[in-house]
């Protein structure tokens, strides 16, 4: 009856240890995937990148002008400040971008930065000098 008796009781506390730690895991994948939601989804994102995507490459400079006005109106979406998806051009936010110093006539190469979560927050564009063939 002894037996009997501390076999049931070792039977309930090894129960009782595994329910423990898969509470225990349950609670920690809970806040990691807390932890590593950007507040978009999928489909958010790849909403969000296709309105740059068609600058990437060599373009013209009207169509420069054209992305930074995007990017000036994207930044001041409110949808887009609560999840902070503000879009840096060439390392200035959207306050202190100007078209300015864009010239229609020049062709200028653009580059797209992605975040971790693979959204858009950088874009860079450079002046690319004109094909001389004299030399």
């Amino acid at each position: 009856m002894e037996n009997a008796s501390k076999a049931l009781i070792i039977a309930g506390a090894i129960l009782l240890a595994i329910l423990l730690i898969s509470l225990g895991i349950m609670i920690f994948n809970q806040a990691q995937d807390t932890v590593n939601n950007s507040g978009m989804s999928q489909a958010e994102i790849s909403a969000f990148n296709n309105q740059f995507l068609k600058y990437e490459g060599t373009q013209k400079g009207s169509v420069v002008k054209s992305m930074i006005n995007e990017v000036i109106a994207s930044n001041s979406d409110e949808n887009h400040k609560n999840n902070k998806s503000t879009v840096t051009v060439n390392g200035k936010s959207s306050t202190a971008i100007t078209t300015s110093d864009i010239s229609t006539a020049a062709t200028y190469e653009i580059e797209l930065a992605y975040s971790e979560e693979g959204r858009v927050n950088a874009i860079t564009y450079t002046k690319k000098e004109p094909f001389n063939a004299e030399k």
